[in-house]
């Protein structure tokens, strides 16, 4: 019988190694194999170059069916009405109709900043990472938000256009544009924060009620200041929009 032959290591006398760290727990693929995942290319790079061709196309073909003229020079003298900013800038604009400049443009933009780029801080679990709304019960809890945030937030742009906030409450002057939007801010998010706790959520899926939350409060301010919004930002309806009324 041949004699075995051991394993000598290292293989290559020429070069030396060391143990550098050891570190407690598991390597995250321990548990999950190379069958777990899948490689950049060719899947992912291909949809991403679909994606950005399909961009492209619908790009081309929309400039070409769409007409978008230069306005005339800017007049210093004349002030637009509406004067209305970009359409990404929109939901700001609308914000400063209902609040305190200060709170509408500095203070409420900042905190939303931060706590977006806090939720990696917060949400430190690993599982389900990369999972649309990361369950089932995540697609419950989006949904009901986006259906309560949406409600709420057409009845509250409604309520002061027509009612005033400022006309039931005028003195003093911070009252009406910081405590009153701040104390209504507050109060639904506790509210919204109770209609997710009947389905037993855990930290991810929180997280998920209020992003949605926050998704739908952009959209539909941005949509009242595109589609809603005419001379003197009054209510109107689209199809009564003065020329230039429009941001697109």
């Amino acid at each position: 019988m041949p004699e075995t032959q051991h394993e000598v290591f290292p293989k290559d006398p020429s070069k030396t190694y060391g143990l550098m760290e050891l570190v407690k727990g598991t390597s995250p693929m321990v548990d999950k194999g190379p069958e777990d995942t899948v490689t950049s290319w060719p899947r992912l790079l291909i949809l991403e170059g679909l994606l950005m061709l399909g961009t492209i196309v619908l790009l081309l073909v929309w400039s070409y069916l769409v007409n978008a003229p230069l306005r005339e020079l800017a007049n210093p003298d004349v002030t637009e009405n509406p004067a209305k900013a970009p359409w990404y800038f929109l939901n700001l604009q609308e914000l400063l109709l209902h609040m305190h400049p200060a709170l509408a443009g500095v203070i409420i933009p900042t905190v939303m900043v931060i706590l977006l780029m806090a939720v990696p801080y917060i949400d430190r679990d690993r599982r389900d990472i990369g999972i649309w709304f990361a369950s089932k019960k995540g697609k419950t809890v989006a949904m009901w938000a986006g259906a309560y945030t949406f409600v709420l937030v057409v009845a509250l742009v409604l309520f002061d256009e027509f009612v005033r906030v400022r006309s039931l409450v005028s003195n003093p002057w911070w009252m009406p544009g910081v405590v009153v939007p701040v104390g209504i801010i507050l109060v639904l998010s506790v509210l919204l924060y109770l209609i997710i706790r009947r389905w037993r959520p855990n930290t991810r899926e929180v997280l998920v009620g209020f992003f949605t939350a926050f998704v739908v409060t952009y959209i539909v301010l941005i949509l009242f200041g595109t589609l809603f919004r005419g001379l003197g930002m009054r209510l109107i309806w689209p199809w009564n929009m003065p020329p230039g009324g429009l941001t697109f």
